[in-house]
């Protein structure tokens, strides 16, 4: 803006000579146009020739006491860049870019459009006016429109059409009140098979693997059911299904033992192990770190192997659902910010098949 006032001014300046002296004007103007050309040329002699802002302001102010036929014998420049300089210098009187910046109006802070985001995906029912509202009451003062704004860009649809849950909060919610179960088996150094029942809670993802041995009843697997139901006490009010297969096991006096806690037992389809996926999973887990690294006598021995493997699963072994804590940890420890200061201890689990870490109090 100040450019082109001064270029503006420059150019009436030097065509008041030209209203006085119209002969002389032309000439004197040719010389001035020669002379800042040498003085560009003397300081690039050891580069190509570049014109500043201030050599294109004057060439340009001058070429209004010049003929436009002569300009090309006494300009170091073609015509046609002498016009597009004179351009762009007149268009920088109506450039209002620098001055809306300035006095237009603010842009929305990136932590409110991140606020706004959030909302809009922890509250699927609420529209940009319910969230206006939640904003206003926490202290952002923003306008609807800048939040429906915010929503169209980052491609949310309104309230209506993303009410509903997605698959992954709809199990979220459920896991919570759900707990499965299911067989595995471990074969001895000697061949000898042994059947061990395990429970699973899908909220906390805490094990319990309630016991081992040679042959599993049905009666067997009600009593591991009431010795599960005696462990959890209070906390069986907390859970509402209980999830199993079709095995035969499974007899009516173990599903009374959750319907006597007001839980419903479901049932997953035959031959479909995915509908029991977080249960089959623990299960190769358990083969992965544990069984597969220990050899296993008999029946005592596999019971103090799972129990260890259990707490160690329960008290200290990250799970990626739980935001990387163990199912027995209720949050994340403080961070450690000097490491050289702190001394790092080592557990070996099963022998060393298993390492746990803790820094010395």
């Amino acid at each position: 803006m100040i450019v082109s006032l001064l270029y503006r001014a420059a150019r009436t300046l030097l065509s008041i000579p030209g209203v006085l002296l119209r002969r002389d004007t032309a000439k004197d103007a040719e010389l001035l146009v020669l002379r800042h050309e040498n003085t560009v040329l003397r300081r690039q002699l050891k580069g190509p020739v570049r014109f500043e802002t201030t050599d294109r302001f004057w060439l340009s102010a001058l070429s209004s006491l010049i003929p436009r036929r002569r300009w090309a014998k006494n300009f170091p420049v073609t015509p046609g860049t002498l016009l597009a300089w004179h351009r762009r210098l007149l268009a920088n009187q109506w450039n209002r870019s620098a001055r809306r910046g300035r006095n237009g109006r603010p842009p929305t802070a990136a932590a409110l459009k991140k606020l706004v985001l959030r909302l809009a995906r922890e509250n699927p029912q609420w529209g940009h006016r319910r969230i206006q509202g939640e904003l206003a009451r926490l202290g952002h003062p923003i306008a609807p429109s800048t939040v429906w704004q915010i929503l169209t860009t980052a491609g949310i649809d309104p309230a209506p059409r993303r009410s509903g849950p997605s698959w992954r909060e709809f199990l979220t919610a459920q896991a919570e009140g759900i707990i499965a179960a299911d067989f595995f088996h471990v074969d001895t150094v000697l061949g000898t098979r042994l059947y061990a029942m395990v429970f699973l809670e899908h909220g906390t993802r805490r094990l319990h693997i309630t016991g081992v041995t040679t042959h599993p009843t049905g009666q067997w697997a009600t009593q591991q059911a009431r010795n599960l139901a005696a462990d959890l006490g209070t906390r069986m009010e907390s859970l509402r299904f209980a999830l199993r297969d079709r095995d035969a096991k499974y007899t009516e006096s173990f599903d009374a033992v959750f319907t006597a806690e007001d839980m419903d037992v479901l049932l997953s389809a035959p031959r479909a192990p995915r509908m029991n996926a977080h249960c089959e999973r623990v299960i190769g887990t358990i083969r992965r770190e544990a069984l597969d690294h220990v050899l296993v006598v008999n029946e005592a021995h596999a019971r103090r192997v799972l129990a260890e493997y259990q707490d160690h699963y329960n008290r200290h072994r990250p799970h990626q659902a739980r935001d990387q804590r163990p199912p027995n940890a209720p949050d994340q420890p403080a961070a450690v910010t000097d490491l050289d200061g702190r001394r790092l201890l080592r557990t070996r689990v099963l022998g060393g098949a298993i390492n746990q870490y803790r820094y010395a109090s």
